[in-house]
């Protein structure tokens, strides 16, 4: 089966910010988010949302200035999958958790049902996740040079 990110679990974010950090620990140095934009077919702007986040939680850090751009804080056999996926995933819990529909006694239940359920499968997952690190997920990967995608960036 081809992999797609259409069929992926977990937050829309955490494939592009695992593609993302791998790129910055394949660099070994700082990168700016058009270049990794360009690495991980995706538009600069977004991706800047991503490694945002990233910050936030630090496992990337920013650099200003003229030679500025993005560095891997954690190094990548100590940083998990885990780790990235709680740090993209906490976006969506701040904006994705109150409904406006009103379902009445039913749907309140069965929406109380459905939460439970799935908390306890991201458990499962975030447990499975701490599992890897980046350096595993890196490993035996040919990633060629560094190239820089003009249609991804601004």
């Amino acid at each position: 089966m081809k992999p797609s990110r259409i069929n992926q679990i977990g937050p829309p974010r955490f494939g592009i910010a695992v593609h993302a950090l791998v790129w910055l620990a394949n660099s070994g140095g700082v990168l700016s988010s058009a270049v990794i934009a360009g690495q991980v077919n995706s538009h600069s702007t977004f991706l800047r949302r991503v490694l945002a986040l990233l910050t936030q939680f630090g496992i990337v850090e920013a650099r200003e200035g003229r030679d500025g751009g993005y560095y891997l804080k954690i190094p990548a056999d100590r940083l998990t999958l885990a780790d990235v996926y709680i740090a993209v995933k906490s976006e969506c819990t701040e904006v994705c958790t109150e409904s406006d529909v009103d379902c009445g006694e039913a749907g309140k239940q069965l929406d109380y049902a459905l939460e439970r359920i799935m908390s306890e499968a991201e458990d499962q997952t975030i447990t499975w996740l701490k599992r890897y690190t980046l350096a595993d997920l890196m490993q035996g990967i040919d990633f060629g040079p560094l190239t820089n995608h003009p249609t991804c960036n601004e």
